[in-house]
């Protein structure tokens, strides 16, 4: 049945160059209208970097936000793209659940996309998808901006609706919810094996000329532009995938389809940040393996990479020999780069600027420590900068992290002789507290968060994890319990695909 969705008289200041594509990158769709929308967020802050001169009162906001109405100036779309999930090719996806409303300028003069998610049925809609529950809708919401004040490049939550909407579940069933996502770009590694499975050399190079000029602009006249946009790629995606490293993320569903060309997390299904220090640590229920669990997320990046360079293979060489040897070599550059912005990252977590392999092995003694006595990933480093002066004492609540905290003493005497080489105490310490956050986006507090306002519509909790996490790396007193390690009896252990 075709919806009937009324024209707002709102405008938000729309383009959208990807709908300049031919039709068979997207498909024209329109959101499903819900019942009884509520806005219950409005990112001021980054409606107002955006350019929007809206609020949460302006009229009609709440219903363009809900898909009960559409922004004047709106091209809604629906983005095709195949993936592998989980290692299976599946060779058509696409937005089942989102449509893409258009791409605004922003004041600085970025071009970001606008896309609604949680959004009704499309032509690409399978099995459960279409309209979102609100819980995931909250999580992607403060897990994503949260990653943003982390300093990892992300999707960015503009607005959650929660609406009336009955939306069944292997669990039960749960009211709906619309978020507003904001992105750099949504080609996906899937989007080029959407076309790659289908033979569609021409659409390739296409997509392939679209995503330079938008978002690496500045080889789009070199000669070897392909080879150079395969790298600068590589590049991206092995910083990012240090950078959640280094905080202990676990994205959960590393798809094809959920990795993007422009270099940002996307798609907060069944993330989680750990909390006791265990490299195998996997929170999706749906990943029974292990395959994306948070040690093998460069190995899986590296993969992910291996596909995108067989859908440019005619673009990276004038033959298969010349192309494979082109995608070789690329994704070696991409593994070093990962190990060299992963150990360094590293290192600065614990106070050291400079490398060596000595360094390198003081680090990988204290992973074995925190493993083998299930100290928390997040507190052990944010209170080890509490340890710089040498011959200072464990504090009680770095001890406490510790099982057998006699055995962290040696040490931790260790590291003390060899970080007075590198500065001052509170230079160490003031450097340490910059890349080591207090605050991060705890499991079961977002599981609260979510309960909260599934079953008593109270969003006051998901108001206050927000604020909290715009500060992740500064002392906020008045909220100390927030940063603590659940109870094991407070764990959430399992995460679950939604939006």
């Amino acid at each position: 049945m075709e919806k009937t969705i009324t024209v707002s008289t709102l405008k938000a200041g729309f383009k959208n160059s990807f709908a300049a594509l031919p039709k068979k990158f997207y498909e024209p769709s329109m959101p499903e209208p819900v019942h009884g929308a509520v806005l219950q967020k409005y990112n001021q802050k980054l409606g107002r970097d955006m350019g929007f001169g809206f609020t949460k009162e302006t009229p009609e906001l709440a219903d363009c936000l809900a898909g009960n109405l559409v922004f004047a100036d709106a091209t809604p779309i629906a983005m095709a793209y195949a993936g592998h999930q989980f290692g299976n090719f599946v060779p058509q996806l696409g937005d089942g659940r989102a449509i893409l409303l258009g791409e605004k300028i922003t004041p600085d003069g970025k071009q970001l996309n606008v896309q609604l998610k949680g959004s009704g049925k499309t032509r690409f809609s399978r099995g459960g998808d279409g309209k979102s529950p609100l819980g995931p809708v909250i999580r992607e919401y403060i897990v994503s901006e949260a990653m943003h004040r982390l300093n990892v490049p992300t999707t960015r939550a503009l607005a959650i609706v929660s609406t009336e909407e009955q939306i069944p579940r292997p669990d039960g069933i749960h009211p709906g919810g619309v978020m507003t996502r904001v992105a750099s770009g949504l080609v996906r590694v899937g989007s080029f094996e959407y076309f790659a499975a289908r033979g569609d050399e021409a659409a390739i190079r296409m997509l392939a000329d679209y995503v330079i000029t938008r978002h690496y602009p500045e080889i789009f006249e070199k000669k070897d532009r392909y080879r150079l946009f395969f790298s600068s790629v590589a590049t991206r995606q092995a910083q990012l995938i240090a950078k959640w490293m280094q905080l202990g993320f676990i994205h959960g569903v590393m798809n094809t389809d959920n990795t993007s060309i422009s270099g940002e997390t996307i798609d907060y299904g069944p993330c989680a940040f750990m909390d006791y220090y265990d490299p195998n640590m996997v929170f999706s229920s749906i990943d029974t393996m292990g395959r994306y669990r948070y040690a093998n997320q460069s190995a899986i990046m590296k993969w992910n990479l291996n596909c995108l360079g067989i859908c440019l293979q005619t673009l990276l060489g004038k033959s298969n020999e010349e192309a494979i040897d082109v995608i070789d070599t690329t994704l070696a550059e991409f593994e070093q780069e990962f190990i060299n912005t992963q150990e360094s990252g590293m290192l600065k977590k614990i106070g050291i600027e400079t490398t060596s392999d000595q360094d390198v092995s003081l680090l990988g003694e204290l992973l074995a420590l925190m493993q083998n006595q299930n100290a928390d990933f997040t507190l052990t480093f944010r209170y080890l900068a509490d340890h710089v002066k040498q011959g200072s004492d464990m504090t009680p609540q770095f001890q406490d992290l510790f099982n057998a905290p006699e055995e962290v003493a040696p040490w931790l005497k260790s590291w003390q002789a060899r970080i007075v080489k590198e500065n001052s105490p509170e230079v160490i310490q003031t450097r340490m507290n910059c890349v080591n956050p207090l605050f991060i986006p705890r499991n079961h507090w977002i599981q609260r968060a979510i309960k909260n306002a599934e079953a008593k519509n109270d969003f006051s909790l998901v108001d206050l994890l927000t604020t909290l996490y715009e500060n992740p790396f500064t002392e906020q007193p008045e909220f100390t319990n927030y940063a603590q390690a659940p109870a094991k009896e407070e764990r959430v252990t399992r995460t679950f695909c939604g939006t």
